[in-house]
């Protein structure tokens, strides 16, 4: 007989939600100060589901989110775990790096220093 190896989860619960690590976290919320600091975004909410954590950042508190930047880990191996949402729900840019999904508001806040307004 075969030896058997136990499921990763064997003897404990799966994780019941989905969440950022500290790294991570530390990223968008230095993006989220830069906004802040630009005069573009007010608030922000996070969003911590089995599946999915999403955090949102709002130019007014009483809005749609501006932009949602999803993390699923169960796309990891197909579309990347990455997401950036726009505010009418289209996904602007999808990958494995935090970094790179981030980039197009990068540039708009490049463009927002630069430009000054």
């Amino acid at each position: 007989m075969g030896t058997v190896t136990p499921l990763p989860f064997a003897g404990r619960a799966a994780p019941r939600q989905t969440g950022f690590d500290r790294h991570e976290l530390t990223r968008i919320l230095d993006l989220y100060g830069r906004m802040v600091a630009a005069g573009k975004w007010r608030d922000y909410a996070m969003d911590f589901h089995h599946d999915v954590a999403i955090f949102s950042a709002f130019r007014r508190s009483a809005e749609r989110p501006e932009y949602r930047i999803e993390k699923r880990p169960a796309l990891r191996s197909r579309q990347g775990m990455w997401a950036l949402v726009s505010e009418g729900g289209a996904v602007l840019k999808r990958g494995d790096e935090l970094t790179n999904v981030l980039a197009p508001v990068e540039r708009k806040l490049m463009k927002l220093v630069a430009g000054g307004s």
